[in-house]
């Protein structure tokens, strides 16, 4: 039988270690390539920034809407639980008042004694009136059998309300993660796409943002917040999701449109809302606000009729519906006028083919041909 031998360890020379790092880098480069690691970002240019740009606002405008739409869901739900713990406390009160009354009765004949009716008579010196307070004992235990009666009923109503309670609080627990859920889509939607602008050059961010000269800021977490009410979602007055406008101040932007050359409403109400969209030209873009000093596409719209009276829905696939709709060739100033399959994106038409509509985070409310985006349908609600 051959004897094993162990075999030697041969040490590398010059060009096998060469041929052995070669190796192993190529290696390295098809792992790294493999795992999606190795490639570099691609390059955008301004015309790809653009369209990727507008693709990201209008995805986070949708989110916007269902924000708004949960946020309004999310109030009615918790007022709804805040009424019900309301009656609860109520009622509490009440009960805790009979079940004071029967207890004090209850303790009373327990004082008395129990001793038998039969007994009672034969003992009495005075049956005639024993007998009267007999009946009126009766007529006394009648009244208490309907007050026990109550409590119960007192007792389930209560339970029914606790009940009822426990499942608004779910569904308010539900609302509040839908908002979380929508709001970090928007977030990131506006995240990426100033991400994608801060790759430009001043110029060319100028050309992609249609005359903006600055990227929409670093997107916060909290939509605007109503300093009137306190209520998240509800005012321009916070933190804002894009910096002021190249435009400076709103009576630059509305020289757009002349007086002489605004199309006049065909109603008080519609004029009263044109003319303070008109007021808000230069206002800047904020998700989730509804004014005085910022807006998104639907809250624009919202204050503008609230301003001459006329209440709205806060999303724009509710307010589609709020209204009678008009075709295209029908559209008188006032109308509002819906784009995209979604019905994400909303304005108001002035007259001669033009809107006054909030746009993105990186343009302000301002004046554009309808147009620009793809028509979706019209409502006139004045």
């Amino acid at each position: 039988m051959a004897a094993h031998r162990k075999l030697r360890a041969r040490s590398l020379n010059g060009n096998t270690a060469r041929t052995a790092a070669i190796l192993a880098l190529a290696g390295a480069a098809t792992a790294t390539a493999f795992d999606g690691t190795g490639h570099a970002e691609p390059q955008l240019d301004a015309a790809q920034v653009k369209s990727k740009v507008d693709q990201l606002y209008r995805e986070a405008e949708t989110a916007t809407e269902k924000y708004d739409g949960a946020h309004d869901k999310a109030s009615a739900a918790q007022h709804r639980l805040n009424s019900l713990r309301d009656e609860t406390a109520r009622r509490q009160v009440r009960l805790d008042t009979a079940r004071g009354a029967l207890g004090s009765f209850a303790a009373a004949q327990y004082r008395d004694g129990a001793i038998a009716p039969s007994w009672q008579l034969a003992l009495s010196s005075s049956p005639d009136r024993y007998l009267d307070d007999a009946a009126f004992a009766e007529r006394a235990g009648d009244r208490r059998a309907r007050q026990v009666a109550r409590v119960r009923a007192q007792l389930r109503e209560i339970e029914r309300l606790r009940g009822a309670a426990r499942v608004e609080a779910r569904s308010v627990r539900s609302r509040q993660a839908e908002l979380k859920r929508q709001k970090e889509t928007v977030t990131s939607k506006l995240e990426q796409a100033r991400r994608l602008l801060e790759r430009l050059t001043a110029p060319e961010r100028d050309k992609v943002t249609s005359g903006t000269a600055a990227t929409p800021a670093r997107t916060t977490a909290t939509p605007a917040r109503d300093t009137r009410s306190g209520t998240a979602g509800r005012s321009g007055t916070a933190r804002r999701s894009a910096p002021a406008p190249a435009i400076s101040g709103r009576a630059s932007a509305a020289h757009v449109i002349t007086s002489a050359a605004r199309v006049p409403a065909p109603t008080s109400r519609a004029s009263a809302a044109v003319a303070y969209a008109y007021r808000k030209l230069g206002s800047p873009y904020v998700w989730g606000a509804t004014g005085p000093n910022a807006f998104d596409c639907s809250g624009l719209i919202q204050a503008a009729y609230r301003s001459a009276g006329i209440s709205l829905p806060r999303t724009t696939y509710a307010q589609i519906n709020a209204g009678r709709r008009v075709s295209r060739s029908q559209l008188q100033p006032g109308d509002l006028v819906f784009f995209y399959s979604g019905i994400s994106h909303v304005g108001m038409y002035i007259g001669n083919g033009r809107m006054i509509h909030a746009p993105n985070p990186s343009a302000p409310v301002r004046v554009t041909p309808i147009d620009q985006m793809p028509f979706a349908g019209a409502t006139r609600v004045a």
